[in-house]
């Protein structure tokens, strides 16, 4: 089962989705403030503006944090031009709307920003795990 859990400040919500949370530290060195992975909760979303909030879920390379607007209604996801990135030593993102053909055959619709791996060593394939940060890869 899924650990979801979400964060207002009655014009925004963050969502924060566990399981692909790769733990890459970009929320935490965007906004230490906010994002603080020690103490419970561990996002304090009074501490920044909506709009600097805004800014950094958009950030995320695994989509664990995704945002919503609280005063639209019947929020879609956003559709975004595809846009790839290679971060160093890190995953391959893709920024967009994204169909994701598994080797079974199954597929499944991902939005925003899909990390997939690039050091072979994820236990979720094709997706990023954080394996490459135990791992120490280089590339």
């Amino acid at each position: 089962m899924t650990k979801t859990k979400a964060y207002t400040n009655k014009e925004v919500t963050i969502v924060w989705e566990a399981d692909k949370c790769i733990h890459s530290g970009i929320c935490v060195k965007g906004l230490p403030n906010v994002f603080r992975p020690k103490v419970r909760p561990w996002i304090r979303i009074d501490a920044a503006s909506t709009e600097a909030l805004v800014n950094q879920v958009k950030q995320c390379p695994s989509g664990a944090l995704s945002y919503y607007m609280n005063h639209e209604e019947d929020e879609t996801a956003e559709s975004l031009e595809t846009k790839v990135e290679v971060l160093e030593n890190g995953p391959l993102l893709v920024y967009g709307t994204l169909k994701v053909t598994n080797k079974d055959g199954a597929s499944e619709i991902k939005n925003k920003t899909t990390a997939f791996c690039r050091c072979g060593a994820s236990e979720n394939k094709p997706y990023c795990d954080g394996a490459h940060v135990k791992n120490d890869f280089k590339g």
